[in-house]
C-alpha cells in the first residue's frame, strides 16, 4: 500500500472540472475586484475589496474541507489540459492582446480595456463548456461575456470610468467569485493515490 506521506512523489491530486473552475474563478474573480474598485469612493471600495478576499479564503477551505478519501485510478484520469484546453487558452490570450492593442490604439478608447477583457473571459467558458462537457460554464460565460458587452458600450458612449470598471470589472469580479463558492459547495474532490512501483 502506498505511503500518504508529505514527500512522497507517488501522489497526484486530480481536479474535477468543479474544483479546478473553482480555483481559477476564484483567483481571477478576486484580481477582477480588486483591480476595478479603484475609481469607486472609498466607502464603497473597501467594503467589495474585504468582500472579495472573504470570498476567496472562504473557496478554498471549503475544497478542502470537500475531499474524499484517497484511493487509487490510473494515472490520466486526472488530466485536464488537452490539446483543446490549451487551443482555448491560446485563442483568449490572441484575442485579449489584439483588442487590447486596438482599444489602446487606433480606437483611442482605453477605458474600453477591462471591458474588452471581460468579454474575452466570458467567451473562453464556451469553450471550456465544451471541453469539460460542464454546461455551468455556459451561464458563467453568457453572464460575463454580457458585462464585458454593456461595458464596451459605456466605454463607447463615455461613460465614467467607475460606471465601465463596475459593470465590465467588479460585477464579473462577483460572478467568478460567487460561481467559486457555489461550484466549492458541491464539488467531490478525490485526492488521488498512484503508485511509482508495480
Amino acid at each position: 500500500m502506498p505511503s500518504c506521506s508529505r514527500s512522497c512523489a507517488d501522489i497526484l491530486v486530480a481536479m474535477t472540472p468543479e474544483k479546478l473552475g473553482s480555483s481559477i474563478g476564484a483567483a481571477f474573480g478576486l484580481g477582477f475586484v480588486l483591480a476595478n474598485t479603484g475609481a469607486l469612493p472609498s466607502a464603497v471600495a473597501l467594503p467589495l475589496r474585504v468582500l472579495g478576499v472573504a470570498t476567496f479564503v472562504a473557496v478554498f477551505v471549503m475544497l478542502r474541507r470537500r475531499r474524499s478519501l484517497p484511493r487509487s485510478v490510473p494515472l490520466l484520469a486526472g488530466r485536464r489540459f488537452g490539446q483543446g484546453y490549451w487551443l482555448v487558452v491560446a485563442a483568449e490570450v490572441v484575442a485579449m492582446a489584439v483588442g487590447l492593442a486596438l482599444f489602446n490604439g487606433p480606437l483611442h478608447t482605453p477605458r474600453a480595456a477591462v471591458a474588452w477583457i471581460s468579454f474575452v473571459v466570458g467567451a473562453h467558458f464556451f469553450g471550456l463548456t465544451v471541453i469539460w462537457k460542464q454546461s455551468l460554464f455556459l451561464w458563467l460565460g453568457a453572464s460575463i461575456l454580457l458585462c464585458g458587452a454593456l461595458g464596451l458600450v459605456l466605454a463607447i458612449a463615455g461613460s465614467s470610468t467607475g460606471a465601465i470598471d463596475t459593470v465590465a470589472g467588479v460585477l464579473p469580479g462577483g460572478l467568478l467569485l460567487g460561481f467559486g463558492l457555489w461550484s466549492s459547495k458541491r464539488s467531490h474532490i478525490p485526492v488521488v493515490v498512484v503508485s511509482a512501483t508495480p
